[in-house]
């Protein structure tokens, strides 16, 4: 594959958000993000920089009314570009997995590039926000995203304390486990699956 066609941009406009996201695969991890949700713009930058991935992420949404719809849709764009970026998923790794300290907390993802979306979010007990963001709209992240980009991803913390450093470690082994996942494999030259397809 090219690497040079893994690259995606995704639009979306609707009465509640106006989105547009662009994705390079095989990049450095230069971020430039900007959803109206300070504490989510960080949780993609990590994701980005420890994913070495290129990614612009402009959001516009109803944020009078809360942050569902801004991050959802986020979500949904960011799967669709990424599977776009992919293109036929020839040559994948296919999966991948991680695991991430940050001070006393502890994240475990692993992913599978497989055109089946599928998630398993397991997070223990956290604070309701972290400053203006709602700790409960990550799995609404994480299931648009599984759902328009075809992947299977499993999420668990099994433990910790600070909420951000929990939430801080998940899109960080997120972003590594999915570089895994979405690199090339030299010895692969047809889509990894003994079905022939994803």
């Amino acid at each position: 594959m090219d690497r040079d066609s893994r690259q995606a941009m995704v639009e979306r406009r609707t009465r509640e958000t106006a989105i547009t996201v662009k994705i390079s695969l095989d990049g450095t991890g230069t971020a430039e993000v900007d959803t109206g949700l300070a504490f989510f713009d960080h949780m993609l930058t990590l994701w980005a920089v420890h994913g070495l991935f290129d990614v612009s992420i402009r959001a516009q949404g109803d944020l009078h009314v809360d942050g569902h719809h801004t991050v959802e849709d986020v979500g949904i764009c960011l799967g669709q570009a990424l599977s776009k970026a992919l293109g036929d998923r020839k040559g994948l790794r296919r999966y991948g997995t991680s695991f991430v300290p940050m001070d006393e907390a502890l994240a475990q993802v692993s992913l599978d590039l497989s055109n089946r979306p599928y998630l398993v979010c397991r997070l223990p007990a956290m604070a309701e926000r972290v400053g203006a963001f709602e700790t409960e709209l990550v799995p609404e992240f994480f299931r648009a995203l599984c759902q328009h980009g075809g992947i299977t991803l499993h999420i668990a913390v099994p433990y910790g304390d600070n909420t951000h450093h929990m939430l801080e470690a998940v899109f960080k082994a997120f972003g590594r486990a999915l570089d895994e996942a979405t690199t090339l494999d030299p010895r692969c030259t047809t889509v990894p699956s003994s079905k022939g397809v994803l």
